[in-house]
């Protein structure tokens, strides 16, 4: 969904914002020559509500220099749990709100909107942080916003529309990580869990896998996100799966800086 005013951009820089109640990054793209030149990432102390995350942004925003500039384009990516996929066969936007009603606690006074996944013609329905939206429209002028779902769904299926086989996916965020399962290109999968310890991120891995009927032994799990090889996620998963893989970036950005593992920030670099 864009927003739209005008306002003087730099013609070479883009920048991305991931936004969640638990931390924020940014990323900002010199289209010229296709180099990332600033990645950052901001841990926030505890789990924040709405209002408290809007006075972190904006305190985020005086101090960092970087996101002073002036911006040929701007993507905000919302991460949150309140989001849920429909049929663009079925959907309606006059009903918005009553498909979040069935997986999601939502006030009369939420704004619900929506993302287009044309890619599998469905609709992903959400609920964004206006007030954060709002602040940033004052900064910025023009941006574009989408579910990180929205992202991570898109760039998966990209990959796997030639696909003949099943992979599962999972991109790990600092206290919720998201499934995504596909089969032969397709979606068959999709949702996303809390965890606090590595017992309840493989209990929902192999929950899901059983509920699908996929065998440990032979289903390809590719990590993504917050995850690596010398981490406790890994360490379990690779103990009771015997596939496991890291997803790996598939475009052709170059970095000013090493980017940490090669699948890190997955939605927000995918934002471009």
């Amino acid at each position: 969904m864009a927003i739209t005013n005008n306002i003087n951009t730099q013609i070479n820089l883009e920048l991305s914002i991931q936004i969640s109640l638990s931390g924020l990054s940014f990323c900002i793209l010199n289209r010229n020559d296709n180099t990332i030149i600033a990645l950052e990432e901001i841990q926030f102390k505890k789990q924040l509500n709405p209002l408290e995350l809007l006075d972190q942004v904006k305190q985020c925003f005086d101090n960092e220099a970087l996101l002073q500039n002036k911006f040929e384009s701007l993507n905000v990516i919302h991460e949150n749990e309140l989001s849920t996929l429909v049929p663009q066969t079925i959907f309606n936007e006059n009903a918005i709100a009553d498909y979040l009603k069935f997986n999601s606690k939502i006030l009369k006074s939420d704004f619900v909107t929506f993302d287009n996944i044309d890619i599998n013609q469905s609709v992903n329905v959400y609920i964004p942080y206006v007030n954060v939206n709002n602040y940033i429209f004052d900064l910025y002028g023009d941006f574009t916003y989408k579910h990180a779902s929205t992202v991570l769904i898109e760039t998966i299926l990209e990959w796997e529309k030639n696909s003949e086989s099943s992979n599962f996916y999972v991109n790990v965020n600092q206290n919720r990580f998201e499934i995504v399962v596909t089969n032969q290109g397709k979606l068959q999968f999709y949702n996303s869990f809390e965890y606090a310890t590595k017992e309840d991120f493989i209990y929902y891995i192999l929950f899901t896998a059983e509920q699908l009927k996929l065998d440990t032994e032979t289903l390809n799990l590719i990590l993504l996100g917050a995850v690596n090889k010398n981490d406790e996620l890994y360490n379990i998963a690779y103990k009771y799966i015997r596939n496991v893989s890291f997803g790996s970036l598939k475009n052709n950005y170059k970095f000013t800086n090493v980017l940490k593992p090669n699948h890190s920030n997955f939605t927000l670099i995918n934002s471009f």
